[in-house]
């Protein structure tokens, strides 16, 4: 795929490769003026990514569903981990309005806007959950994903319990992905790959399925049994 240098690029690629509707794009319009508005009295990203915010943020959270063949992404419910300013959470609901999204922070600040956002932009498929991922309840889900939230290791310590055999990890993570993915202790039965980001040309993103830990901790019965 080619890489994305430009706002116009990354509209245009929502638009060839995931084939976004116009509503859509419409939708992600509006949120993207959320966060230019929102970002002036919490700083929810860097400054100098809002010129390039299509490119920065929406992209490169909308490329997530395009790390899998089209049409085997899996089927249910979707979590995001460390949402911070709702990427890729809010931008995967707004293009899967189908999926219910939860989006876990620790910080009130960014969970008050997220349930805003949400609600500004007729996202009924979004939860916002207000909450250490530590002290999150059990529970299963079809996708994984946490943009730059933790080292990899430390992630799946903390969130191996939502894994099923089939659900689908896809982890956002800059230019030390492969690094993350080689040093992973061989305790972790796994089956990660790395692929190219379309938007920074020295990130990665983590893609595959986790199939357990050797070790004899519930989470892991809990994956073998499933």
């Amino acid at each position: 795929m080619t890489a994305i240098r430009s706002e116009a690029q990354a509209k245009a690629w929502l638009a060839d490769a995931l084939a976004v509707e116009p509503f859509v794009m419409e939708r992600l319009e509006r949120l993207a003026a959320l966060l230019l508005a929102e970002n002036e009295r919490q700083n929810l990203v860097a400054r100098g990514t809002l010129p390039h915010v299509w490119q920065r943020h929406i992209v490169d959270s909308a490329q997530l569903l395009a790390c899998v063949p089209r049409g085997t992404l899996p089927e249910g419910p979707w979590l995001d981990l460390g949402t911070g300013a709702g990427f890729p959470g809010l931008v995967v609901a707004a293009l899967e309005p189908h999926r219910a999204v939860t989006l876990v922070d620790s910080r009130r600040l960014r969970t008050d806007w997220l349930t805003r956002a949400a609600a500004a932009l007729g996202l009924n498929n979004v939860s916002v959950v207000l909450s250490r991922v530590e002290d999150l309840p059990d529970g299963a889900y079809a996708v994984i994903s946490a943009r730059a939230f933790a080292p990899l290791d430390k992630l799946l310590r903390l969130s191996a319990r939502f894994s099923t055999p089939d659900t689908l990890w896809l982890l956002p993570k800059g230019a030390k992905a492969a690094h993350e993915v080689s040093e992973l202790p061989h305790t972790w039965n796994h089956l990660f790959h790395v692929e190219q980001s379309l938007t920074d040309a020295e990130a990665g993103i983590i893609v595959g399925r986790l199939r357990g830990h050797a070790s004899s901790s519930p989470v892991t019965r809990q994956m073998r049994d499933v």
